[in-house]
């Protein structure tokens, strides 16, 4: 009886609970999440501790009253960015911008790592794999200057060919109607190699087992693609696409400012150049917040509902 009670003493007396059970999981794992605290801080410091900056959004941001001096206006600034002149002509570009990207620069990749799959000879592959991947680390302001010095109507090679066959040279950089193919098109000739990693990754990972018994039963290559390659990356396929549908709302700013003038401007204000416009140059910083945290929760909704809607197609979802 002695015994008993003093079992259940000693039982009662040790700690339990969650934060017990994670102090003994980090000690027998210390290793681990002593690997992981690099990127554990990096996490905290600069994605969740700027997330207070988000308050800005709510106030009348003034830097001599200080980030918690300045003044509650609650909606106020959402309520003026939705009455702007421009809001709903900035919508239009934004959205038209990413919808021309995920009409023509969301399947490149795809088709572009189904090519490159289909290479045999090794060294070959991999020489085409490093020249599609290498316009990915160019900066921007060079993919501009490459586009004036390939399209403008002074210098531009292809203006010179125009000129010299007799025709009248083509404003490409200064008429509204080529802006956004203009736009897309450096976009596929930037990323689409770079987007080819993920895809060609997952093709890796398909049994080659399965070809063979494909070949067996006569099929060609294309109906080995279609029938094997596809469904087997379809899973990264539609990851990728919803990550792609919560930046709808996204466009790449410093190509717009690189590529944008006056002429252009009506198809080119979005709202990540009003944001620098308003927060930056003019010192609105409540308004720049304003209309990041706007395009985040846009984001953020697409995201959910694109993911909803592949579940319910049968597909696998990000969470």
């Amino acid at each position: 009886m002695d015994s008993a009670r003093a079992a259940t003493i000693v039982k009662a007396s040790k700690p339990s609970g969650y934060w017990y059970r994670l102090g003994i999981r980090m000690l027998q794992h210390k290793y681990m999440y002593m690997l992981a605290l690099p990127g554990i801080l990096y996490f905290i410091l600069f994605k969740l501790v700027p997330l207070l900056g988000l308050m800005l959004a709510f106030k009348d941001y003034n830097p001599f009253s200080g980030f918690v001096g300045s003044k509650w206006v609650g909606l106020m600034h959402f309520k003026e960015l939705f009455a702007d002149n421009n809001f709903y002509m900035m919508l239009r570009n934004t959205f038209a911008i990413n919808i021309f990207g995920l009409v023509f620069m969301f399947p490149l990749p795809i088709v572009l790592a189904l090519m490159l799959n289909e290479v045999r000879h090794e060294v070959f592959k991999r020489i085409n794999q490093s020249i599609v991947y290498l316009p990915h680390f160019l900066s921007w302001v060079v993919v501009a200057s490459m586009t004036f010095f390939i399209l403008s109507t002074d210098v531009g090679i292809v203006n010179k060919l125009i000129t010299e066959s007799g025709r009248e040279s083509v404003a490409f950089l200064s008429n509204p109607n080529y802006f956004w193919g203009l736009i897309t098109v450096q976009n596929m000739w930037k990323e689409a190699g770079w987007g080819t990693i993920i895809f060609l990754a997952a093709m890796a990972g398909v049994d080659p087992q399965r070809y063979e018994a494909a070949v067996v039963d006569g099929a060609n290559r294309w109906r080995q693609i279609w029938h094997i390659t596809l469904p087997a990356i379809r899973p990264t396929i539609f990851i990728l696409l919803i990550l792609r549908l919560g930046h709808m709302a996204d466009v790449g700013f410093e190509q717009v400012l690189l590529m944008m003038n006056p002429l252009v401007s009506s198809l080119a204000e979005v709202f990540d150049t009003y944001a620098y416009t308003q927060g930056i140059l003019r010192g609105q910083i409540s308004t720049g917040v304003t209309v990041g945290m706007f395009k985040g929760v846009v984001g953020f909704v697409l995201v959910l509902v694109s993911n909803y809607v592949v579940k319910k197609l049968g597909h696998e979802g990000i969470y």
